[in-house]
């Protein structure tokens, strides 16, 4: 997938190894950031991301089994929990608008 406009973005997933720990916080932050967005986080084991997840998070080691368990999803790639800038351009072209490349 080369982008999703954000306007299509509704449901941003947060999949970690176990879905625990780590991703908690970086998905609650996430929901502080994205507040008046209209925009739902959540998070999960990788394995087991939802149909209706518009874009899915992850760290880059899990980039594979992502896009393995959420074909044809907007998959944003990271390597670090908080302050990554591949999460603050998807924050920003929420909250500002535009294409996040996944």
């Amino acid at each position: 997938m080369a982008g999703i406009d954000s306007k299509d973005i509704h449901k941003i997933i947060v999949a970690c190894d176990a879905g625990m720990g780590s991703s908690v916080m970086l998905a609650s932050q996430l929901r502080k950031q994205l507040k008046d967005s209209g925009v739902t986080v959540e998070h999960t084991p990788v394995d087991s991301i939802p149909d209706d997840a518009d874009v899915v998070l992850c760290h880059a080691g899990l980039a594979a089994r992502a896009r393995a368990a959420a074909p044809g999803k907007a998959l944003v790639p990271f390597q670090i929990f908080l302050g990554d800038p591949a999460v603050a351009r998807l924050v920003n072209a929420i909250k500002s608008g535009g294409v996040v490349d996944a």
